[in-house]
């Protein structure tokens, strides 16, 4: 059986409130997913600035850029560890790999990471991917690490691309204010209208990106025809439950089956 491609990405808020216990239940389904469905996994993560901060005293809300530098310098060993502590459960490898804008946009660059990745998985080992905000400037930088999976999906030719997030995936409006907002299951493609009701804001207090990000992301994986699941990450088996055709969040693009 031909191996498949996925590229799962975990929103800061997400790998900060769930834990460890979280992470443990994602990696054991990537470790599931290999075995039952075949499907490989590129793991993109956020959470190293929000990490330190919690581990720290610093609490200041507005951060300087060496600031910000030095906070994911000190946050990015302790997610990998989370992360690392999650796949040895499992008996998989992890292998941390830290990226900027310009490794994506110079060619040769670009080339040596896509050959470190299909090398990395052909080892079964789980790439975990992740902006290096310790060097990164407004110059190098992604935006967000919406952005930078949707670029690894599509340099990487994945079949999918899953944004784990902090709510159930794209609404008709937004559900904090309106009880009423209904889920919307599917698109065929994003249209202005949604991104207009998402909004340019940040969706949470940890993270930079929000539904505006996402939906960003999951438009430019379409241009590589790439389907995107929009999906709250803390549901019980959810990457499982995608690769068995269950409905789960929202899927933009591809056909939805019943």
């Amino acid at each position: 059986m031909k191996n498949r491609r996925w590229v799962i990405k975990a929103g800061s808020n997400m790998v900060c409130s769930g834990g460890p216990l979280l992470l443990r239940s994602w990696m054991a389904q990537v470790a599931q997913l290999r075995k039952q469905h075949a499907i490989e996994v590129i793991w993109v993560t956020s959470g190293a600035i929000p990490s330190a901060v919690d581990r720290t005293s610093y609490k200041k809300r507005e951060k300087s850029l060496p600031e910000k530098q030095a906070l994911s310098a000190i946050g990015q060993p302790i997610v990998m560890d989370l992360y690392n502590l999650a796949l040895n459960a499992q008996g998989l490898l992890g292998a941390q790999v830290l990226l900027t804008a310009g490794d994506m946009q110079e060619s040769k660059r670009r080339r040596n990471l896509q050959n470190t990745l299909e090398q990395l998985l052909k080892w079964q080992a789980v790439p975990i991917l992740n902006e290096n905000d310790a060097v990164a400037t407004a110059e190098i930088k992604f935006g967000d690490n919406d952005t930078l999976s949707s670029m690894i999906a599509r340099m990487m030719k994945a079949e999918r691309l899953v944004l784990l997030t902090d709510v159930d995936g794209l609404y008709d409006s937004d559900p904090r204010k309106n009880k009423t907002a209904k889920l919307i299951d599917y698109r065929r493609k994003v249209s202005s209208e949604d991104f207009a009701k998402a909004g340019k804001r940040g969706g949470s207090s940890r993270g930079t990106g929000g539904m505006y990000s996402k939906l960003l992301a999951a438009e430019n994986a379409l241009k590589g025809g790439i389907v995107t699941h929009l999906v709250r990450g803390d549901v019980p088996s959810n990457l499982l439950l995608l690769a068995q055709g269950k409905r789960l969040g929202t899927q933009i693009g591809g056909r939805l089956d019943a």
